[in-house]
């Protein structure tokens, strides 16, 4: 009965340890839900946190009602620092942006208030929720 239980033992830790090495190799996928008017940094400071611990993430944040505020031209954060910097830096680290289309057309945003390369889905709500399901993002909510 002693080598019996040994053996299980043996048996349930290569079993953890390919899982675990499974889960190491596994593409790191997130995506930042942001539903709120930021009023400093915060959510991008998030993301470039993130990107400077994990380099390999794969991030999209997705932004709908007022949350699509620091995509817009011109937007600056409450102590006047212009949002478009940070945004370019982190599309430049591969991080994908998208804007809500109900909210532009529920606050006649005309598109061309967007910034550049900011792609611009029909519902935030529902892209967060088909990049969660169909793709296997983690969700985050800052």
């Amino acid at each position: 009965m002693n080598i019996l239980r040994k053996l299980l033992a043996v048996l349930a830790l290569l079993l953890l340890a390919t899982g675990l090495a499974g889960a190491a190799d596994k593409e790191e996928k997130v995506v930042y839900h942001v539903t709120e008017s930021p009023t400093t940094m915060g959510p991008l400071n998030n993301v470039r946190n993130h990107l400077n611990a994990s380099p390999k993430v794969k991030i999209v944040v997705v932004t709908n009602g007022p949350g699509i505020d620091f995509l817009l031209d011109g937007a600056k954060d409450k102590n006047g620092n212009p949002y478009d910097v940070v945004v370019e830096e982190l599309q430049g680290r591969g991080v994908q942006f998208r804007i809500c289309n109900n909210t532009l057309e529920g606050r006649k945003i005309d598109h061309k208030r967007i910034l550049p390369d900011v792609k611009i889905v029909p519902s935030g709500v529902a892209e967060a929720a088909r990049l969660q399901i169909q793709e296997g993002y983690a969700y985050i909510k800052p």
